[in-house]
């Protein structure tokens, strides 16, 4: 008889709706192609080395490319970004500039983590989430606001991310 591992408690239910939706498409060997060319330095600049020694352990245990499980974590990069500059649009009632211009933002703050089942979520650190703060309010930057889905399926690697916010007003 072995012991079940305890499951962790369901979340409370946020008083919140959801502001923003980002998703993106990754191409799994467009990526594979951009990190074997020579002097790129493409894996440092988006990845943790948590995400990196990730990604390394997947493939090793499932026989896949590394590139495959760095994909759905650059997507749900991407798709983040979407859903912060959406959930900004919504706060503020109209369009509004990036809280944090393209250039600046430090991919490595925005790091994608599993839990012990693989359950992924998102982990905002730094300047990235000093300016989500900033934008969206308080705890904005939490874990919690920001749930995200990955999937792969052949050659594409996709993420969606949702920002769940206390509701316009409140």
């Amino acid at each position: 008889m072995g012991v079940e591992p305890r499951l962790p408690d369901i979340p409370e239910r946020q008083d919140g709706e959801i502001l923003g939706v980002g998703v993106d498409l990754v191409h799994i060997p467009g990526l594979a192609h951009q990190l074997t060319i020579p002097g790129t330095v493409f894996a440092e600049r988006a990845f943790t080395a948590r995400e990196l020694r990730d990604a390394a352990r997947r493939a090793d245990a499932t026989g896949s490319l590394r590139a495959e499980h760095l994909a759905g974590r650059w997507a749900a990069k991407e798709a983040f970004i979407k859903a912060w500059s959406a959930a900004a649009n919504t706060r503020a009632g109209h369009a509004v500039a990036p809280q944090l211009p393209p250039e600046a933002v430090d991919w490595r703050e925005i790091e994608l983590v599993g839990d012990r089942w693989g359950r992924p979520s998102l982990r905002l650190t730094g300047t990235v989430a000093e300016a989500v703060a900033a934008a969206l309010g308080e705890g904005g930057d939490a874990s919690k606001c920001w749930p995200v889905s990955l999937t792969h399926d052949g050659d594409w690697a996709a993420a969606i991310v949702l920002y769940v916010g206390p509701s316009p007003g409140r």
